[in-house]
């Protein structure tokens, strides 16, 4: 019987399957996707190329459970967020921060060069549903903060998020970034000028 790294061969599995998702992401981020390959992510993880397949059987499904999974991650990520918050405005507020730590930082990278076109259709409907629930938690603190228009406002508030990963991106200081973007979110992006006497 071979040796197992865990208590019973299921948690085995799923810990070898972790670490290669683990590995994966970190072949992606720093290298993009040509990096990727089962070779590649089997050594990156300490296991055999061979042992990768049997939780990957090529390497598109692999690189859509890496796909997935980052997505996942970051979603889990956004609602502890949003677990702390005591408020509609202390959870649009959190879930803007945070978003845009999340955007910004070095794990969406992954993101960036991967040609969705050629992930499975299965991987791309379950990245969709991903991508609503991820928005969902910014729809219900829009909807609780008193706005009228939820949804618009909600497709509003995520291109001014959008726009503030952006300017992160192109050299702006995140601080800055995160200060402007929860200003504009609160109080419109231009201050309206004080009334003529």
């Amino acid at each position: 019987m071979p040796r197992i790294d865990a208590p019973t061969v299921a948690e085995h599995h799923a810990l070898r399957r972790s670490a290669l998702l683990e590995a994966g992401r970190t072949l992606l981020a720093d290298d993009g996707p040509d990096a990727v390959t089962p070779k590649a992510v089997g050594a990156a993880a300490g296991i055999a190329r061979s042992s990768v397949y049997q939780y990957f059987p090529s390497a598109a499904e692999l690189m859509a459970a890496i796909v997935e999974d980052a997505f996942a991650q970051a979603n889990a990520v956004l609602r502890d967020a949003l677990y702390e918050a005591d408020s509609p405005t202390g959870r649009l507020d959190a879930y803007l921060r945070t978003s845009l730590a999340l955007a910004t930082g070095h794990s969406h990278s992954i993101f960036d060069g991967v040609d969705l076109t050629t992930l499975p259709g299965h991987t791309l409907a379950r990245i969709d549903e991903l991508h609503r629930e991820q928005m969902e938690p910014l729809l219900t603190a829009i909807r609780e903060c008193g706005a009228r228009e939820p949804g618009i406002a909600a497709q509003l508030v995520g291109g001014m998020l959008s726009a503030a990963a952006r300017a992160v991106q192109l050299g702006a200081d995140p601080a800055d970034a995160e200060r402007t973007l929860l200003e504009a979110v609160h109080h419109g992006p231009v201050p309206h000028p004080p009334a003529a006497d």
